[in-house]
C-alpha cells in the first residue's frame, strides 16, 4: 500500500523530470568542447579501423598467400579472392576485391590473416560517388598499403605488447 502511494507521488511531483532538468542545468553554463573538423583532428587508437590496405614484405614482394581465411571468415561476404599458382609453386592472388558498401569494418579479416597481408588502417576520410568507387581491387589496397606502411608499422609496434 505504501509503495502505491509513493509511486503515486513521485510521478504527480515528476521528480524524474526535475532530476533531467537538474543535470541539464548543471551542463548548461559549463564551456563546451567542440573540435573544429577538418582543421583540428581528435586522437586515434593504434587499432582503429578504417581502409582496408594490402601490405608487402620489405623485399617488395606481397605477402598475401591466397589462403583465403578472410574470405571465409568475413561475415558481410565482401571479400573476394581469387588465386592461381606460380611457376614456383607458392599461391598468390590474381585478384583481391573489397566490397566496401558491404564491409562492416569488422577486423575479423585482419585477425584471420597469417601473414599479416590485410590489415585495417587509420583512414577515414574516403568517398565514393558511385558504386564502383567503393569496390576496392588488389591494386589499390597495395597502393594503400605501400602509402600507409609507416604508420601501419609503428601501429603493429606499439601493439605488440598484447597480441
Amino acid at each position: 500500500m505504501f509503495a502505491n502511494v509513493h509511486r503515486i507521488g513521485k510521478s504527480l511531483l515528476l521528480l524524474e523530470l526535475l532530476k533531467g532538468l537538474r543535470l541539464t542545468g548543471r551542463n548548461l553554463f559549463k564551456r563546451k568542447v567542440t573540435v573544429q573538423y577538418p582543421e583540428e583532428k581528435t586522437p586515434q587508437s593504434p587499432r582503429f579501423r578504417g581502409l582496408h590496405a594490402l601490405r608487402r614484405y620489405p623485399n617488395g614482394e606481397e605477402r598475401c598467400i591466397a589462403c583465403k581465411l578472410c574470405e571465409a571468415v568475413c561475415p558481410a561476404v565482401a571479400i573476394t579472392i581469387e588465386s592461381e599458382q606460380r611457376d614456383d609453386g607458392t599461391r598468390r592472388t590474381t585478384q583481391y576485391d573489397i566490397d566496401l558498401t558491404k564491409c562492416i569494418f569488422c577486423g575479423f579479416c585482419e585477425e584471420s590473416c597469417p601473414v599479416d597481408s590485410i590489415v585495417e588502417t587509420r583512414i577515414y576520410e574516403y568517398h565514393g560517388e558511385e558504386r564502383g568507387d567503393l569496390l576496392m581491387t588488389k591494386e589499390r589496397l597495395l597502393k594503400i598499403g605501400d602509402l600507409a606502411e609507416p604508420q601501419i608499422a609503428a601501429d603493429r609496434a606499439a601493439d605488440a605488447a598484447y597480441r
